[in-house]
């Protein structure tokens, strides 16, 4: 048996949270720190350590990694008021649509400029005009992650802003699934599923949850009650089943596993015991599995070699991901009623494409609706968008503090603003 792993989980966690006591010394999210520890440990830098399927100790990285992120989303969905989240579930519905259609028309235009071959020569067999589109679809991806980490962070998760982040990641998630299934029908490549199985699918994972879940909020519930105090074994329990629904969603319904996890996460959070069974997790995650996850995240960059134009490209599609998702999810959040401060905080939250991208990109690699030279691009991406995620986040929600400031030294009220002052 190969040990190593012992010593990379070593480094990796020493070195996040060296990392992200350096990044919190700069007013950032420690959250940077993790990711910057991974793409300077990883082959973009050191080469000390790898995260992919290619050694053992890669591989198991890269299980605890997908755990850790199960686990936090787990932790999101058990921190969430259910009421607030069914409040802005319209809004959530609307800021997800946009979120969508506007990166996708961007992405999609973006391309159109440079798939051709005096620019780019791309060697993808579908046709351009598919190629172009798959483009867009990469770019509508959202990974939440970041965003739930950095906002629990901050202690800003229960915020309005924060649950219509939540609820409209959520649906992002399906309708890029959606998205994803039209693109491959169209371009005719093998193992192609049909809309209407995907949107079966989809439904009857939610009908799953939303019965099988209210028969598993009886039982747990009713065996709380019993139990008269908080116990290890719910905590347990609750674990087991966050673990079966996350396995569900993704092999049964072709749901992400995170949809599924905090799904679980949800329906522990209408128990009695949903703050014993958070506390848990609180540890779990913070110790162990957060590090990891977003070390991970870092491991995996590893630019190729790209010419001048590839790199023009790169960075026109970083612009273009950016603003898209502010604008589209910005303006999604306007319709609704929400303020400008929280337009851009729901914006800025939706920005990180993650992992998730890079899963939709590889699967349009191996049914040809992208080039082998798209693929630096989107990594630069997927790097650029998830670190600059959670550095964005904390000056547009600290907003907050200075509107409370502001609004307690024109009442008078200045022991609270001390109060204030010092929490900060």
């Amino acid at each position: 048996m190969d040990y190593r792993f012992l010593l990379d989980l070593a480094i990796i966690l020493i070195s996040t949270k060296m990392f992200g006591l350096v990044t919190k010394k700069f007013n950032m999210p420690q959250v940077v720190g993790a990711l910057l520890a991974g793409v300077i440990l990883g082959p973009a830098c050191l080469g000390m350590i790898s995260a992919g399927e290619g050694s053992v100790d890669g591989s198991f990285i890269e299980a605890m990694a997908e755990l850790g992120v199960i686990v936090l989303m787990f932790a999101a969905g058990m921190e969430t008021d259910i009421n607030e989240l069914k409040k802005c579930g319209k809004a959530s519905f609307i800021i997800a649509i946009l979120g969508v259609v506007v990166p996708l028309a961007g992405g999609t235009g973006i391309a159109y400029i440079f798939n051709r071959p005096e620019m780019i020569m791309s060697d993808a067999s579908a046709p351009v005009f598919l190629q172009n589109i798959f483009i867009g679809v990469i770019l509508t991806a959202t990974s939440v992650s970041i965003t739930v980490e950095t906002l629990r962070e901050m202690g800003k998760l229960k915020t309005e802003a924060g649950n219509a982040i939540l609820g409209a990641a959520i649906i992002d998630d399906i309708l890029g699934i959606i998205a994803l299934t039209i693109v491959i029908s169209m371009s005719g490549g093998k193992n192609t599923v049909g809309l209407p199985i995907v949107l079966g699918k989809i439904a009857l994972f939610f009908i799953v949850c939303i019965f099988g879940g209210f028969i598993f909020y009886k039982v747990f519930q009713k065996w709380c009650d019993i139990s008269g105090k908080p116990m290890h074994r719910h905590a347990i329990m609750a674990f087991a089943v966050c673990l079966i629904m996350s396995y569900i969603a993704e092999e049964v319904f072709g749901v992400a596993d995170i949809t599924g996890a905090f799904m679980a996460g949800l329906i522990i959070s209408m128990t009695t015991n949903s703050t014993f069974v958070a506390s848990k997790f609180d540890v779990l995650s913070y110790l162990f599995l957060s590090p990891i996850f977003f070390a991970s995240i870092g491991l995996k960059v590893e630019l190729p070699n790209m010419t001048g134009k590839i790199v023009v490209f790169g960075i026109m599609l970083i612009v273009v991901a950016i603003m898209t998702k502010i604008v589209g999810c910005g303006v999604g959040a306007k319709i609704c009623g929400y303020t400008n401060a929280q337009c851009l905080r729901i914006g800025v939250g939706m920005i990180s494409r993650g992992e998730v991208a890079l899963i939709v990109a590889n699967k349009g690699l191996s049914v040809g609706l992208i080039g082998t030279d798209f693929l630096g691009p989107i990594v630069l991406v997927v790097v650029f968008t998830t670190i600059i995620t959670p550095i964005m986040l904390k000056p547009v929600f600290q907003k907050d503090v200075v509107e409370i400031t502001e609004e307690q030294s024109m009442s008078g009220n200045y022991d609270e603003l001390d109060e204030l002052r010092k929490s900060l």
